[in-house]
């Protein structure tokens, strides 16, 4: 039985009282804005405009929402945009870290220069709508896809990663003959599950809040994604009359769309919550 001393004690009390002044400093906004999306006007007005707990639950902002014509279509076209977006830069970003890693790599250094080159300099907004458009990506899914395929930072974490697999697996597999695209489907992938699972949580949050390159480079209703869709009927509910905004208040209708926006990524997370803290971790390790 180990025998705690009291300053042992006291440094436990002092780190539980601290991780709970934590937790509730990030659970108060997620609490408030649940409880602003489900109170009823006249409770909102009664409590002053600020409150936890509702004594009384409406979902006329949720139906709102849903039974808007533009919900179901945008959510459909931001599943797919997340989905394939996700895959294709998972591939992508594993086919260019894995040889970047390889220390026989002629020429690494200068790539791996130049890679970092294009994280602290880009050629700007103007530049980039020219080039989708040159390429035939304007309204279509792809022109939310391809202009950001592979994100530096995920890439320079991942190769980390694999920098800090044991050489001898690899050695070991091709001394039996295989090639490195068997040693990387065989070896290498089993054991990147950690960082294969935390870079698509990053590029799956990332395409899920596809925004700006939805507004740049597609036009067309049909193939506008969610968050550009819950904003535009967040305009359209500010500038209704005063009546309709006395019945369902701009920010309830806020509130709403941040809850229906976030709770699919926040029902994913505690699934993948393991691979995140080891793959953040490992990828953490070399820089």
């Amino acid at each position: 039985m180990v025998i705690k001393s009291k300053n042992d004690t006291v440094f436990e009390v002092f780190v539980f009282l601290l991780v709970l002044l934590v937790g509730l400093v990030c659970l108060v906004p997620v609490m408030y804005v649940v409880s602003v999306s489900l109170t009823p006007i006249e409770e909102k007005l009664r409590s002053g405009g600020f409150l936890l707990i509702p004594r009384k639950i409406t979902f006329s902002a949720y139906r709102q929402v849903l039974g808007g014509k533009e919900f179901l279509p945008a959510l459909w076209v931001t599943v797919k945009v997340t989905v394939i977006g996700t895959f294709l830069q998972l591939v992508a970003t594993l086919l260019f870290a894995y040889p970047l890693s390889r220390t026989n790599l002629p020429g690494r250094k200068l790539i791996t220069k130049l890679v970092v080159f294009t994280m602290l300099f880009s050629a700007g907004m103007i530049p980039l709508y020219l080039v989708v458009k040159g390429t035939h990506l304007l309204n279509t899914l792809w022109s939310m896809i391809i202009p950001s395929l592979i994100n530096v930072y995920n890439l320079i974490i991942m190769k980390a990663f694999f920098e800090g697999l044991p050489g001898e697996l690899f050695e070991s597999a091709r001394i039996d003959g295989a090639g490195e695209m068997t040693v990387l489907l065989k070896v290498a992938l089993p054991l990147s599950m950690p960082i294969i699972m935390t870079i698509g949580l990053y590029y799956g949050v990332e395409q899920w809040n596809t925004y700006m390159r939805a507004v740049l480079y597609v036009s067309k209703d049909s193939l506008q994604p969610l968050q550009v869709v819950l904003r535009r009927l967040l305009a359209m509910a500010a500038s209704t009359d005063i009546l309709e905004e006395e019945i369902i208040p701009t920010e309830t209708l806020q509130m709403a769309n941040v809850v229906l926006s976030t709770l699919p990524l926040v029902c994913i997370y505690p699934f993948i919550q393991k691979y995140f803290v080891r793959g953040t971790l490992a990828g953490a390790v070399k820089g």
